[in-house]
Formats: C-alpha cells, sequence, structure tokens
C-alpha cells in the first residue's frame, strides 16, 4: 500500500532516489570502518581498534535508520552489496592496507563527502521534493556526521 501522507508519489520517488544512495554511502564507510578495525597496527592499536568499533556501531545503527526512512516513505530498500557500490559516491581501496593515519585520512574524507552530500539532499528533499521529515532525518544524521569528522580531525593533528 502506498504511504496518503501529503507527498506525491513523483516527490517520494526522488526522495527514495536520495536516501538509496546515502544508504549505499553509508553501507560502504561502515564497512571501511569495521575494515579498519580489523587492520590497524601500530603504537595506537588499543585506541584506534575501539574508536573503529565505535563508528561501525555507530553507522550500523545509521545504515538502518535510512534504510527504514526508505520503508516509511514506501520504497524497497537496496540491500546487495552490489547495489551499495553501484549507488556509493565513496571510493574502496581494495587489496590496500593502509597505515593508521591514513585510515583516518580516509574515513575523514568520507565522513566530509557525506557531510557536503547531505547538505545539498537536505534542500533538495525540502526544498524540490517538498519533504520537511526527511529533511530534518537528514540534518540530525549530518549533525552527527560532523561531529565524528571533528573527533577525526582531532585525531589528525600534531
Amino acid at each position: 500500500m502506498k504511504p496518503n501522507i501529503g507527498i506525491t508519489e513523483q516527490n517520494l520517488e526522488g526522495v527514495i532516489k536520495i536516501l538509496s544512495a546515502l544508504l549505499a554511502d553509508e553501507y560502504v564507510l561502515y564497512t571501511k570502518a569495521r575494515n579498519y578495525h580489523w587492520n590497524v597496527v601500530g603504537m595506537q592499536f588499543n585506541d584506534l581498534h575501539k574508536f573503529f568499533q565505535t563508528l561501525y556501531e555507530e553507522l550500523n545503527d545509521y545504515v538502518d535508520d535510512v534504510a527504514e526512512r526508505i520503508r516509511t516513505l514506501g520504497g524497497k530498500t537496496v540491500a546487495t552489496l552490489k547495489e551499495f557500490l553501484d549507488l556509493t559516491r565513496l571510493k574502496e581501496h581494495p587489496g590496500e592496507y593502509p597505515d593508521a593515519k591514513t585510515m583516518l585520512s580516509n574515513l575523514l574524507n568520507d565522513y566530509e563527502t557525506i557531510i557536503r552530500n547531505l547538505r545539498n539532499d537536505i534542500v533538495t528533499v525540502g526544498e524540490k521534493y517538498q519533504d520537511l521529515g526527511t529533511a530534518d532525518f537528514l540534518t540530525e544524521l549530518m549533525e552527527k556526521h560532523e561531529k565524528t569528522a571533528w573527533m577525526l580531525r582531532s585525531f589528525l593533528e600534531q
């Protein structure tokens, strides 16, 4: 059954497309944080191992939240690795096992990419698609990512 929530079907489809790309980005970032949790080495191993675990646990929740928002709007969620890789706007680094500083830099770059995309998406879903609920949802998610980006930048400062 299609939702009757005051947003046209065409606008819902546009919002779901934006959320699907975000879902892919969040899932790829989740996978990268988990990879770094498993593969970090060096003097800061313990701190970074725990930090990366905190990140992927948070990202796991964000993945679920975005998927549930898609379902709330009447869409179907992409849910395969192929779909995630086809839709993501982030870069993967297969076969690479970077040092801890590069791991942090890669994560920071991905978080900031998601933040920039969210800024654009908030305006699009609010103004173009008239979905203020999703705009609010995306704003809250952006603020969470901004805080994590600050933490990553703090790790990287000398």
